[in-house]
């Protein structure tokens, strides 16, 4: 539970609201918190901080839609 609400923290960083927080099934694209460049920033984040490589190719905006998705897709991974 920890390393998600680490994830949201830093999705709220990232998009620069704390509505990720309060609503963590909000999709992140359609509702304009999250755009191409605040995806790179995530995947740069992501491998810093959680030393979690994802391949952009790897990234699609379907999935990796809400900051509950991105959570558990990143745990997938450690």
């Amino acid at each position: 539970m920890e390393f998600k609400n680490e994830v949201i923290a830093l999705l709220a960083e990232i998009c620069q609201d704390d509505v990720v927080k309060e609503n963590p099934d909000i999709d992140l694209f359609t509702s304009g918190l999250l755009d191409s460049f605040g995806t790179v920033e995530l995947l740069v984040q992501a491998e810093e901080r959680f030393n979690i490589l994802i391949p952009i190719t790897e990234f699609d905006r379907d999935i990796w839609n809400t900051p509950n998705n991105i959570a558990n897709l990143l745990a997938d991974r450690r």
